[in-house]
């Protein structure tokens, strides 16, 4: 079946929706930390569990969730899946203690857990590769609308919905989403996959792409992650000193930066592709611009407000470019095992960054720092293993081999 670029753009949107609604899913919490701190006395390692909890569902799934999308097509896996994200949200307005909270964010991960991969090995199978860098990179895009959506928007929500109400309106938006899906998506397989393609653990350590940028994955595009879900609003409040509504304006401008990142991204791609600019290289060039700025935020402190990490995250924004080109490293039968695989790694990055930063948070307070000294040590912690993936990013052989792979791909 031939795509037309209306039908291109028609399942795009739909897909678009979707993972709109999973990334302000992922982004809300870091709205809504004061009032989870004020109504149930969370502390900073109960709010990085609380949001860590949705990337652990995420990652969770990703194994298996490979091998049904190989196997049973990105329409039918989605769909169910986001039932188990409706269930999930429904849950979390009806929940009354932090672990009926847990629970429920962890059955919402479990239920977006395709939001992002179905469409990836949608494009990857069906589209040339400047195409799909493109949606790829729009597709991130229409994640950072959501994320700001979670920010002033919500904050502007709550005093006539509550939290509560929220998680009920978003469970109604995804089912219009799942309705979406289904009438977007057509019904019969759009290209054969022959699911019985082998791609096991020793598969994927033997490619030098995939081996090559497993730190990566974790720390740096875990720790973004990490940080513009959560961490960037308590930092803004506790070391910067802004209050809920001048954080949530920080939140805005800090997503709104991811967005436009996306979109120039989307964008530049194709070109950047014919004139030599493979995703590696770029990643190659571009992690130690936001390694520097995170170690300038670090020394700055109450300093380094909303404008600074809204930079350091649209600078970092480049390893978002690892996942298409993950993809274009193993055969299309594995496309979406590979980017399973690969996306298991990130999301267990996040929610080790977002708890493990919570933990040290509270160990250093408990020991006697302040909690604006506490968030900074942390930090750095952080820059210390983006830093490490880096430069195990560059030490490791093949990167010219694979770069040109990509552009004849391209």
């Amino acid at each position: 079946m031939q795509l037309t670029g209306v039908r291109i753009a028609v399942l795009f949107g739909a897909f678009a929706f979707n993972y709109f609604l999973a990334a302000l899913l992922r982004a809300v919490v870091a709205t809504l930390a004061p009032e989870f701190a004020r109504e149930l006395q969370l502390s900073a390692a109960d709010l990085g569990l609380l949001a860590g909890v949705y990337f652990l569902g995420f990652a969770s799934m990703q194994l298996p969730l490979g091998s049904a999308l190989d196997r049973h097509g990105e329409r039918r896996v989605l769909l169910v899946l986001l039932v188990f994200g409706v269930l999930g949200c429904l849950g979390f307005a009806l929940a009354r203690s932090f672990g009926q909270l847990v629970v429920a964010r962890l059955m919402i991960g479990i239920g977006l857990s395709a939001s992002l991969i179905a469409p990836m090995a949608v494009f990857v199978r069906w589209l040339p590769g400047p195409l799909q860098l493109r949606l790829n990179s729009w597709l991130l895009m229409s994640g950072s609308l959501g994320m700001v959506a979670s920010t002033l928007p919500v904050q502007a929500l709550l005093p006539s919905l509550g939290w509560r109400g929220l998680f009920v309106v978003v469970a109604a938006a995804l089912v219009v989403g799942m309705a979406a899906v289904t009438l977007a998506t057509p019904a019969q397989r759009l290209q054969h996959v022959d699911s019985e393609v082998p791609l096991g653990l020793r598969a994927l350590l033997s490619n030098p792409a995939f081996l090559r940028a497993l730190p990566l994955a974790f720390f740096t595009y875990g720790g973004l992650i990490a940080v513009q879900a959560l961490w960037a609003g308590p930092w803004l409040t506790q070391v910067v000193g802004l209050d809920a509504t001048g954080s949530a304006r920080g939140l805005f401008l800090i997503n709104l930066s991811m967005l436009c990142s996306f979109l120039c991204w989307g964008l530049a791609m194709p070109r950047l592709l014919r004139h030599g600019w493979p995703p590696a290289r770029l990643i190659a060039w571009g992690w130690p611009v936001g390694a520097l700025l995170l170690a300038a935020i670090v020394a700055l402190g109450p300093r380094a407000g909303a404008g600074w990490l809204a930079a350091w995250c649209a600078c970092t924004s480049v390893v978002a470019l690892s996942q298409p080109a993950m993809a274009e490293a193993f055969a299309k039968a594995q496309a979406g095992r590979a980017l399973t695989a690969f996306n298991l790694v990130i999301f267990l990055g996040v929610f080790a960054c977002q708890w493990g930063v919570g933990l040290a948070i509270d160990a250093l307070v408990a020991s006697g720092w302040s909690r604006a000294s506490g968030h900074r040590a942390a930090w750095a912690l952080l820059l210390a293993g983006m830093a490490a993936a880096g430069v195990w990013f560059w030490l490791q052989p093949g990167r010219d081999r694979r770069d040109a792979a990509v552009v004849a791909r391209g």
